[in-house]
């Protein structure tokens, strides 16, 4: 079971690596809240095109419509948001490095509001995987000091609503499905960031049909929305909120690989060695983060987020 849930760890930071590539792109043109709109409009109906072919039950009638309202602020809409604007003011490296914080937001705020309770292994992979970032980046104190604060600040604050946003996936949405969970947050945030967008952004539609914006958009919004919060909801269900926010540890990686493939950046000696204490650290953090799943009375609850006790986080 590590096995595979390791392998869509993997694959989640592959496309999410790509996602900050697409905001720099996009952000030059759009504003914050009209890339959260496009790429929240293009998820919403990749995953409500699968669940159609694929026959999943959208279940209209027994959603918690406030819930998951809640869900998609926190966990999508908002956060979205901030890293775009941070994206205005720092590197997209620098992003994906700073929205690594978030296994330790929602270690914490497991701890600090549901009980949960943390093993030492789980610290020491959290330790190791940071002293990865700082080489993998190269930090020194000229480094950190020459950050923009606003685009600092807009990322930790991400980070953190992703921390928390994981915690009450794994528990506030315990009777829907993946594909339920993911259609619903997609839902409220193309509500919620189009309203913002339009009364506060231009939005220049015409800039759509150059070719490279047209692609950010659909890697953006079909896979780095749509299928990835598909596979990002499954990681919470089968190994907990603290394993499945273990893919921004490896978010840098990709996002430095995707910049040397597609901006021709010079891959360093600091990145393997970043990557080996990152990918260290992931496992050992993930090797007691992994839960085995609560048996269920429902026939379907290999697709159900399921809640987490104090003692499976």
């Amino acid at each position: 079971m590590r096995g595979s849930l390791s392998l869509a760890l993997l694959l989640l930071a592959e496309i999410w690596g790509g996602s900050y590539f697409f905001i720099k792109v996009l952000v030059e043109h759009f504003g914050p809240w009209t890339v959260v709109f496009l790429r929240s409009v293009l998820g919403l109906a990749a995953v409500a095109s699968f669940m159609i072919v694929a026959r999943k039950p959208f279940g209209w009638k027994r959603l918690p419509w406030g819930r998951v309202a809640i869900m998609a602020f926190i966990n999508t809409c908002i956060p979205w948001a901030l890293i775009g604007f941070s994206e205005t003011r720092i590197a997209s490296g620098m992003a994906s490095a700073l929205n690594a914080t978030t296994p330790l937001w929602s270690l914490v705020v497991g701890i600090v509001f549901f009980g949960a309770a943390a093993r030492r292994s789980q610290w020491l992979g959290m330790v190791a995987a940071v002293v990865g970032l700082a080489v993998l980046l190269e930090m020194n104190p000229a480094t950190i000091l020459s950050v923009d604060f606003l685009g600092f600040a807009g990322m930790m604050l991400a980070s953190l609503c992703y921390g928390a946003g994981s915690q009450l996936s794994g528990r506030l949405l315990s009777t829907l499905t993946v594909y339920q969970t993911t259609f619903g947050t997609l839902l409220f945030s193309s509500i919620g960031s189009g309203l913002a967008a339009f009364l506060f952004e231009p939005i220049p539609f015409a800039k759509l049909a150059d070719p490279l914006h047209a692609f950010a958009v659909l890697g953006l919004g079909v896979f780095g929305s749509g299928f990835a919060y598909i596979v990002f909801y499954r990681l919470v269900q089968a190994g907990g909120p603290e394993f499945a926010t273990l893919v921004t540890y490896l978010l840098p990686v990709f996002s430095l690989a995707w910049g040397g493939l597609l901006l021709n950046e010079t891959i360093r000696w600091s990145m393997a060695a970043g990557l080996a204490l990152i990918l260290s650290g992931v496992f050992l953090a993930s090797k007691s983060s992994i839960s085995k799943p609560r048996p269920t009375k429902s026939a379907n609850a290999d697709v159900h987020v399921h809640p987490l006790d104090s003692s499976e986080a």
